[in-house]
Formats: C-alpha cells, structure tokens, sequence
C-alpha cells in the first residue's frame, strides 16, 4: 500500500531518493498504487484522468511538446468537437514517446516556426505543456487545411473573430511567418469581415 509520503509521480531513476526499491515498485504496480504512463515513469492512481496523464508524461519526457490543431482548439473553445486523441506536435527531428494511458496524435512541425505562439497549459503536480494560442491554432488549420478540411479553419476563425479583443490584425502579423498560410487567411477574413 502506498504511503501519503510516496510521492504522486515516480521516475525509475529516482527510486532510492524516495526510499524504494524496484521489488517495491513492482508491488505498489500490482496492488494498483500507481500505473505506468510512460517508460520509466509512473503516477499514483485515481491522481489524473487518462489523457492529463498522458499529457504529464509528455510533459516529463518531452518538454517541448505542445498540444495543437484540434486538441487546442477544444482547450479555447473554438470548436464544438471533441477530440477522440490528443494532437501533440514536436519539432522535426525529434521522436515520440509512448504514452500508453491514452492516445496521442504526434505532428511534426518545423523547428524554425515551432515556438510561434507557443504558450503553456497548466497540469497537476506543477506540471505544463506546450499549448500553442488560438491565433497559432488558426494558421495551423489553415496551414495544413488539406489535411483537416478548411470547415474546422474556417469555423474556428469565426468564432475566434467573435471574442472581445481579437482582431485580424494580431492574426495576420502571426501568419506572416507562415506564407502557405497567409494568403488563405486574408481571403477568410475578406470574405468574413
């Protein structure tokens, strides 16, 4: 049985700072004290749902990953879908991870571009992940339209355009550093405005 003094994650490496051994571990696994959610890492049980938990696992093995294109929408409510899989992107170059507790959608986006409107979505345990703006968001739908139709771009546009404070001007000087993006956009906002 897990103690309140065992910590809410572990990671392998750190098993003997806590005070456990990997005969321990193997046993608080089997009683259900804690699940695996990445290799080498694991999370007390009942302390998040699947996917936060995958999210914090990311977020541990790879810190520049952030939450993208239909999952991002859904956190700022531009989209009435629901995401069956969390989208995540990584710069171009570096490799996935497994994350077992829920599924994950990798993207590969360009290093260059990759920290345009890159912000942080708060997680248990003092925890972030990326999470890119809902400006970045837009210029990703409309970036790779051909993948996700230009209906969630166009929509998402929309409702973005509806909230106090937003303004075309804000979203086009982002797309400016996206030129495949760019010319789709003003032609939304044309027709839209």
């Amino acid at each position: 049985m897990a103690s309140s003094a065992d910590p809410t994650m572990l990671h392998y490496e750190s098993l003997a700072d806590h005070g456990l051994t990997r005969h321990r571990l193997r046993a608080l696994l089997g009683a259900g004290e804690y699940e695996r959610i990445a290799p080498g890492l694991f999370l007390r049980a009942g302390e998040a749902d699947d996917t936060t938990a995958a999210w914090m696992a990311i977020a541990v093995k790879r810190p520049q990953a952030t939450l993208c294109l239909l999952s991002a929408l859904a956190l700022h409510e531009l989209t009435d879908e629901i995401p069956t899989r969390s989208h995540i992107a990584i710069p171009r170059g570096m490799q996935p991870i497994e994350a077992p507790t829920a599924p994950i959608a990798w993207h590969r986006f360009d290093a260059a571009t990759f920290d345009i409107g890159r912000g942080k979505h708060e997680l248990p345990g003092g925890l972030s992940i990326g999470l890119y703006s809902p400006e970045r968001t837009i210029i990703d739908l409309f970036r790779l339209r051909h993948d996700w139709g230009g209906d969630l771009a166009i929509d998402a546009l929309k409702r973005w355009l509806r909230t106090r404070g937003n303004g075309p001007a804000s979203l086009l000087k982002m797309a400016a550093s996206f030129p495949k993006a760019q010319p789709a956009i003003r032609n939304a906002l044309e027709i839209l405005l």
